[in-house]
């Protein structure tokens, strides 16, 4: 089973919790409609990668996103994580109406940082995606459609969330193609304060 840090600890979620179409914008851009609840899935514990890796033959896009780590049925740590995505297969997927999984949950689309232990204001995170030093993406709780403790209720509601899963709450606008020796740089705020700061570059 794969593990992540968390304080210096390694913790191994079950599974991680995915969020879509949460923010207006990115709506927007992939032309989806608005959701009426929040949208669902499940990356497994195979998904979760400390690198992101391209793929031979499926072009594959970042999503950037606020992330949780849960205990005791609380948000109890954050952290960057991105979600990848295989677009094209996604689209076609849901095209005929049937199941994200081979677009969303295939093996190293969870890459994810260290996470830090949080008590602080969860309406005031937001996140910065930089790419070869341009921001790319940025975003943050008030502009979710569905702010955290909102998404943490909704999935206890059907599904047994354990100690130590993972919840991903979404992406903001500014998704786009992952290329080989891109150098990524993920931070989390309060506020003006830095949380999390991590760097990756594509393998």
């Amino acid at each position: 089973m794969k593990t992540i840090s968390c304080d210096g600890k390694d913790i191994t979620p079950s599974k991680i919790i995915c969020i879509g179409r949460n923010y207006v914008e990115h709506i927007q851009e992939l032309d989806n409609a608005m959701p009426d609840e929040p949208v669902i899935f499940l990356k497994p514990n195979s998904a979760i990668s400390h690198e992101i890796v391209t793929h031979e033959t499926d072009a594959i896009h970042y999503e950037a996103e606020i992330s949780f780590l849960v205990h005791d049925k609380q948000l109890t740590a954050v952290g960057f994580g991105l979600d990848l995505t295989k677009r094209e297969v996604q689209s076609n997927l849901k095209g005929k109406g049937l199941p994200w999984e081979r677009a969303k949950a295939f093996d190293n689309s969870a890459v994810l940082s260290d996470f830090k232990p949080f008590d602080g204001d969860i309406h005031a995170l937001r996140l910065e995606l930089f790419i070869n030093g341009e921001l790319i993406q940025y975003g943050g709780t008030p502009l979710m459609l569905y702010k955290p403790s909102e998404i943490l209720e909704e999935v206890s509601k059907f599904m047994t969330i354990a100690d130590n899963d993972i919840i991903m709450t979404g992406t903001p606008k500014g998704v786009g193609v992952v290329n080989k020796g891109d150098v990524f740089v993920g931070k989390i705020f309060e506020n003006d304060d830095l949380l999390v700061d991590v760097e990756w570059q594509v393998q």
